[in-house]
């Protein structure tokens, strides 16, 4: 059975190292979200940094999610004191329980405030796809699907959860 791929990525207004309060806010609601998330019906597991520290993503052992990559149009640092970025990689047992762990709880407050840490950018902040039950999706596959929607829209291969695509090809949630 297919799982569900989720990468998101943001620009961050100022670096993560950076001691503003919002960034700190920032920095210190993520954890809280992802140990409320992994523990929604229908996690799998996301993409961490075996010894991360803030800031220290391109430096990072990712083991099986493989090297960290970025979309080509972020232009900001990619150094522990200089990177101004959010990005994730999920996996889940289907569209609506990845669906409900982001529109629900403190994620949703979260989403709430994100003009308030990110830039905008006209870019796509999320993009899903299907993958083999086999296969661990790696940063890679995440960056490459999100320019896959930001170049042709949503379709099988790269799509968001308000235009959605079953394992089958067809259009709508699984």
């Amino acid at each position: 059975m297919p799982r569900l791929a989720l990468y998101t990525f943001g620009v961050l207004k100022a670096p993560l190292a950076d001691p503003a309060p919002l960034t700190q806010e920032f920095y210190d609601i993520g954890e809280t979200v992802y140990r409320e998330i992994a523990r929604h019906p229908g996690y799998l597991a996301h993409a961490e940094a075996e010894h991360g520290d803030r800031g220290s993503h391109f430096e990072a052992d990712w083991g099986a999610w493989g090297e960290f990559a970025v979309p080509s149009w972020y232009d900001k640092g990619r150094t522990a004191q200089t990177t101004a970025l959010a990005a994730t990689l999920s996996l889940w047992t289907g569209l609506r329980p990845a669906f409900d762990a982001v529109h629900t709880g403190l994620h949703r407050e979260a989403l709430r405030r994100r003009h308030d840490w990110f830039e905008r950018t006209g870019h796509p902040g999320h993009v899903l796809w299907w993958t083999p039950d086999t296969t661990t999706p790696t940063w890679q596959h995440g960056v490459t699907h999100l320019h896959h929607l930001h170049t042709h829209g949503p379709t099988p291969h790269a799509f968001t959860f308000r235009h959605a695509y079953a394992p089958d090809g067809s259009v709508g949630g699984a």
